[in-house]
């Protein structure tokens, strides 16, 4: 079984690549791996405050990851598998892909303008060479209807 893995952040373009993983999932008999990044958070001197802090950010995650996943559930059929981790986003990535020989595609977005995202960046130039598995990127000026045309 093909596994789409998608990367969930807060950002449109993240939105639009988990859209195109679900899609392609679901013509391809496949599923979707939703990994849902949770960044480091600046630190703050009283650890009461910084625990606050990055409960937070976790909780956010976590609730934008219940989101995707109902909208995979009803665009592919299929629940996803969802993850939330905390870190720098490449490392987190390589980290995922490393432990998962089963995913079959790296689903990214770029951003609709400027520079297209640090993981785009990163995975489609001097990362792309060792990566376990094909990239695929969704560009993000892409309407919806092109998306499900493409997928």
């Amino acid at each position: 079984m093909r596994v789409y893995l998608a990367i969930l952040d807060e950002t449109e373009e993240a939105r639009a690549a988990l859209r195109f993983a679900a899609r392609r999932a679901a013509k391809t008999g496949g599923v979707v791996h939703i990994l849902a990044l949770v960044p480091r958070q600046p630190f703050v001197a009283f650890a009461g405050v910084q625990a606050t802090i990055e409960e937070e950010a976790r909780a956010r995650a976590e609730a934008q990851a219940a989101v995707a996943a109902s909208s995979v559930l009803t665009e592919g059929g299929f629940p996803p598998h969802i993850e939330v981790r905390e870190g720098e986003g490449i490392k987190v990535v390589r980290e995922y892909l490393a432990a998962h020989a089963e995913v079959a595609a790296l689903v990214l977005g770029s951003a609709r303008d400027g520079a297209p995202g640090p993981l785009v960046t990163h995975f489609s130039s001097h990362g792309i060479g060792d990566l376990p598995c094909p990239l695929m990127i969704v560009p993000g000026g892409l309407a919806e209807a092109d998306i499900d045309r493409l997928s």
